[in-house]
This record gives structure tokens, C-alpha cells and sequence, in this order.
């Protein structure tokens, strides 16, 4: 008998759940243009996603880094154990979708005085039992244990999207330091040989101030660009020491000392350029606008959770054994006993909790939606912030570069005048301060051309994998 009323217990419990009352979800139309600012070609290119980050940086340096950095970063360990977290939260939540079947066993001695007991002598009475059942299943009729199942899984997916969210930060991350580690290694080299030019320089027209063919003016203008050199090659060289703790902490572990020394800017090689013809619709793909969506999910469940709480609900408890009031005869024939008890749970008055429950779940799914659309909207802005810097970027770096090279060449005429005296050292220390600006814009061009590309692939959602 108690076999009989185990299996239909749980027979019923297997079928019940079978839906929800959650409203019917689709993905929200996207509120932003088909296409960016200023219009782009038909032509669909490989995106940063498609192509992953072993694809995207391809300096081989770089790309050692950022493998470092993916395994032994603490903040993105962090994502990975949140995701553990959610993924526990999920399987606790799930569980409550079934009965939890326990064996007990138990025994009862008791002695009744005589002054309590019916037959006015004591009386001493024994009771063993040992049972298998379980206690206060609810039947989901109505789907709320389902839906609170559907809301935690989505969390635990929004989870995912953040951890992948995070991975493509610190990839960013990284290529952006070691960038800025090469420029500002490559200005700590420019002011350094600029530095023990305007040395010789100086040392050059101290000789000539001494032999009376400089002035005092000429000396000490010479002397203002070896005191501006010294500066900068001490302001540079603490910079660089901060740019490789950054990288550092970044990577999560000492860096071989190999790693840290860079090449000029312009010598770091595989950052891909930024492609022609991308649809807005590539932002549905970044981890952030998925896991805002997998956040709106979860809303939508949580409001089926609350519907169902108008319903009736439906609890289960039941167990089947054998009792005794011998230990010796727990097991023996005529022992068997059960217990059954449905109970059913109407609510009828509440002072409207339970529909302020509804209306906070039916808001909190807009303030979901608001945020989905947000992000959206955030992302398009990045990214077509990236791609109206490409082309000002590129022809930025170009017209530096010619001004690198007519300051040169005006440095090196004005150089030969004064040597013959038909100008002041006032027009070669004008030319020299030139060339020097000219370098180090370049320098600053170079990075952020550079950077743009990286921000590119941050976010345009790049392959994290």
C-alpha cells in the first residue's frame, strides 16, 4: 500500500509544472539605427568576435601577455568563481522542483506514573518506526517553483555574459598597457638622445661663449634646453616604472624582466585594422547587451512566480514504513504503516501584498527593459565613437609624420646659419623645441591610432576564446 502511494505521489509531482505564467518573451527591437554615422558600405567584414583575440593581436609579445594575464588575473578568477556561484544558486533552485525523499527511523521510550495513568499504575510504553517519504512537496500546477527556476536560470547565464565581458576587458586592458609601456618607453628614449644632444650643444656654445664668439644669452637658452631634456627623461622614467606595475597587476604574476622591455611604438606589429561594413546588429553579440537581456529573461520569469501566487497551492506529504512497539518485531508481519497528507493553500485575504508583489515584478521587468535598451544604445555610441576616429586618426598620423620631418629639416637649416653667424641661438632653440614636440606627438598619434584599434575590438563584443 505504501508502495502504491509513494509511486503516485511522485507520479504526480513528475507531471505537474508542465508550464508557467509567465508572459510569452521576445527579444526587444534594437533602439538604435541600422547602421553608423555617417553610413557605411553594404559589404559585411569579419568582426573582432568572429575573429578572436589570438586572430586580432597577433604580436607576439602581446599576445603572451594577455595568455598570462587570462590565467592568473585575480579580478577575472573572481568572474570565473561568480559564475560557480550562480551555477550552485541554479541547481538549489532547481531541486525544489522535486520531492526530497528521506529514510528516517526513531524510537520512543516513555513512562507514565501512576498518578497519570488510566489504570492507576505506571505504566512504561515503547514505539519504533522507521519510514521512507517526504514532507511538504508543493505540486506546481501553476508554475512558480518553475518560474523562480527560469529566473535564476537567466541570472546564472547573465553571469556567463559578465565573465565573458570581463575576459575582453582585461585582454583590452593588457594591449592598451603594453602600448603604453612601448610609447612611453620609445619618449624615454627620444628625451634621452635629445638630452645628450643638448649637452653637446651646450658644451659647444660654452666653448664659444668662452672664445667670446656666443653670448650670455646664447649659453644660458642652451642651458634651458639641456635642463628641459633632464626633466622630461626623469618624468618619462618614473612613468615607465608605473607602466610596468600596471602590467604587473594586470597579468597577475612577475613578468620576466624579457617581457617588459619594448620596441619603438611603431615596431609592435599584429593589431588588425578596423574593418569596413559592419551592421549595427553585431551589437546584439556583446556580452553586456546578452547579459542585460538575460537580466530582462529573468524578470519575465519572476513575474509568472508572482502570478502564480493568486493560485492555489498544492503540498504533498507522505511516507511509508513499518512501526513497532518492539524493536525485535519493527520488520515483522502486520508492522506496515503510511501516512498521507495533501493540504491545499487558498489565499483570500492579504492586504494586497501579493498584487504588490505582481506590480513590483510587472516594474522591475521595465527597469530591466529600460537597461537592456540602454546598454543598446551605450554600445552604438562606443562603437561608432571608434569608427569616426579611424580615417581623422589615420590622416592625424600622417600629417604628423610630415611635421616630423619639415621640423627636422628646419632644425638642421637653422643649426647651419647660426654656425655662420647669420642667426641667434634664439632660432635653434626654437627648431629644436619644434622637432622635439613634432617626435613626441607623434608618439601620441601612433598610440592612439593604435588605441582606437583596441577599443575597436573591446567593443565590438571581440572573441574572448
Amino acid at each position: 500500500m505504501s508502495r502504491t502511494i509513494l509511486a503516485a505521489a511522485v507520479a504526480t509531482a513528475l507531471i505537474s509544472g508542465c508550464t508557467t505564467l509567465a508572459p510569452d518573451y521576445s527579444t526587444p527591437a534594437a533602439p538604435v539605427a541600422a547602421q553608423w554615422p555617417g553610413g557605411v558600405t553594404t559589404t559585411v567584414a569579419a568582426s573582432p568576435a568572429e575573429l578572436g583575440w589570438e586572430s586580432f593581436f597577433t604580436d607576439p609579445k602581446l599576445r603572451q601577455l594577455i595568455a598570462l594575464a587570462l590565467a592568473n588575473n585575480r579580478d577575472l578568477r573572481v568572474a570565473g568563481l561568480n559564475i560557480e556561484k550562480a551555477r550552485a544558486q541554479y541547481q538549489i533552485q532547481r531541486a525544489d522542483l522535486f520531492p526530497s525523499i528521506n529514510a528516517s527511523a526513531s524510537g520512543t521510550n516513555q513512562r507514565i506514573p501512576a498518578s497519570l495513568s488510566n489504570t492507576g499504575q505506571a505504566v512504561i510504553s515503547h514505539e519504533y518506526s522507521a519510514s521512507l517519504g517526504f514532507a511538504s512537496y508543493e505540486l506546481d500546477f501553476f508554475g512558480r517553483i518553475r518560474s523562480l527556476k527560469d529566473q535564476v536560470l537567466y541570472q546564472f547565464l547573465a553571469t556567463e555574459e559578465a565573465q565573458r565581458s570581463a575576459r575582453i576587458s582585461l585582454i583590452a586592458e593588457v594591449a592598451n598597457a603594453y602600448l603604453t609601456l612601448a610609447a612611453d618607453s620609445q619618449r624615454l628614449k627620444l628625451a634621452e638622445e635629445t638630452w645628450r644632444s643638448q649637452q653637446a650643444s651646450y658644451a659647444l656654445t660654452k666653448r664659444r661663449f668662452e672664445l667670446g664668439s656666443s653670448s650670455a644669452l646664447d649659453l644660458h637658452q642652451a642651458q634651458t634646453s639641456v635642463e628641459s631634456a633632464r626633466a622630461d627623461v626623469a618624468r618619462y622614467t618614473g612613468q615607465l616604472a608605473q607602466d610596468r606595475n600596471a602590467l604587473v597587476l594586470l597579468a597577475g604574476n612577475d613578468l620576466p624582466e624579457e617581457m617588459l622591455q619594448t620596441d619603438a611604438l611603431a615596431s609592435v606589429s599584429g593589431i588588425a585594422d578596423i574593418p569596413a561594413g559592419l551592421p549595427s546588429a553585431h551589437l546584439q553579440r556583446r556580452p553586456d547587451v546578452l547579459q542585460a537581456e538575460r537580466q530582462l529573461q529573468a524578470a519575465n520569469a519572476n513575474i509568472g512566480a508572482a502570478r502564480a501566487a493568486f493560485f492555489p497551492s498544492v503540498s504533498l506529504t507522505a511516507s511509508g514504513g513499518s512501526a513497532s512497539n518492539q524493536l525485535a518485531e519493527l520488520f515483522g508481519s502486520g508492522s506496515a504503516a503510511w501516512r498521507f497528507v495533501p493540504q491545499i493553500s487558498l489565499p483570500i485575504f492579504d492586504a494586497g501584498r501579493i498584487r504588490a508583489n505582481l506590480d513590483v515584478a510587472k516594474v522591475q521587468e521595465q527597469i530591466s527593459l529600460a537597461q537592456y535598451e540602454k546598454a543598446i544604445q551605450t554600445a552604438f555610441r562606443e562603437v561608432a565613437d571608434t569608427l569616426v576616429q579611424n580615417v581623422p586618426l589615420q590622416q592625424q598620423l600622417e600629417a604628423q609624420q610630415a611635421l616630423v620631418e619639415a621640423t627636422s629639416a628646419s632644425h638642421r637649416l637653422s643649426r647651419a646659419r647660426f654656425d655662420k653667424g647669420v642667426d641667434s641661438y634664439l632660432s635653434v632653440l626654437d627648431s629644436q623645441r619644434a622637432e622635439y614636440a613634432a617626435q613626441q606627438n607623434l608618439i601620441t598619434v601612433r598610440l592612439a591610432n593604435y588605441g582606437n584599434r583596441v577599443t575597436f575590438y573591446k567593443v565590438m563584443g571581440g572573441g574572448a576564446l
